[in-house]
């Protein structure tokens, strides 16, 4: 059974046009909306629609409500999908299609037309490359909500998920790193209904902070050993600058060196705990 979750936060402009579509191309979907504390009409066109409706009593965050849907929700694999107009209910089943091959998770991948803005574009470029490096897997759209997965392996980190933006980012790279498979597929976006909740800047600083919280949650020597390096490499260089040019080793180099290799030690740490958590996890 196929669970369709759309988070909702004064969408109803919107959803008025998706939800007759959404039940004409699934009809055997089980189809909820999140309402993430709207102040409008959302409530009365889901009843209208026949939909089921959680309701927040407040702005509780988009990973909130994609949490509150994944654990109501009664299908296997979870559908995932926005609900300000943007992504086109007829390309659910090349999704769902896609996830029958074998896979774990599939996301829409939107294109440089996709993009909403040129600073969108740059920012979600970084974030991909970032992310694939992290991860160690080509990340072709780290902040899509558009994306099918199977729902017990989806529900496995939930723990993870910000309440906030982004659940995307943060069950892509989990996804990777645990070692279940992911596709992507090209999608086409339409213009979005409304005004957008993120905030380029804000929620620019969450998604680094996210793509390194995971990053070393799942392998911490890949964010470890370059500060390290660093570390080492500014110590050894002012090492030498000091030497030719005063003839001394000084008490910055050696900071900087002990930082390399406290960095490094640290990060090696780090790297047998995460080995030891997901031993036990594949004993139970």
């Amino acid at each position: 059974m196929i669970s369709i979750v759309i988070p909702a936060k004064n969408e109803a402009t919107s959803l008025q046009h998706l939800l007759p579509l959404l039940l004409k191309t699934q009809p055997d979907a089980e189809i909820i909306i999140v309402n993430d504390g709207s102040t409008d009409n959302t409530t009365e066109i889901c009843a209208d629609n026949n939909v089921k409706c959680i309701s927040h009593p407040y702005a509780m965050g988009n990973g909130a409500a994609i949490k509150s849907g994944a654990r109501a929700a009664s299908g296997n694999i979870l559908l995932f999908m926005d609900a300000d107009g943007q992504h086109q209910p007829e390309e659910i089943q090349p999704l769902l299609d896609k996830l029958d091959q074998g896979y774990d998770m599939v996301v829409g991948a939107r294109d440089r037309k996709g993009q909403a803005g040129l600073a969108r574009l740059l920012a979600n470029t970084t974030y991909n490359k970032l992310a694939s490096w992290m991860t160690g897997h080509t990340i072709k759209d780290l902040t899509s909500g558009f994306r099918a997965v199977r729902a017990d392996k989806f529900r496995e980190f939930l723990h993870l998920l910000p309440n906030g933006f982004s659940y995307p980012t943060t069950s892509t790279m989990a996804f990777f790193r645990a070692g279940y498979a992911v596709a992507y597929l090209p999608i086409e976006v339409q213009q979005r209904k409304g005004k957008s909740h993120i905030n380029i800047w804000r929620d620019g600083v969450r998604f680094l902070l996210i793509i390194f919280k995971v990053g070393t949650l799942y392998s911490p020597l890949k964010l470890f050993i370059p500060i390290s390096l660093l570390h080492g490499a500014i110590g050894l260089s002012y090492y030498a600058y000091t030497f030719f040019t005063e003839g001394r080793f000084t008490n910055m180099s050696a900071m900087l060196l002990s930082s390399a290799v406290i960095i490094f030690l640290i990060g090696l740490i780090s790297e047998q705990i995460t080995a030891l958590l997901y031993q036990d996890k594949n004993r139970k």
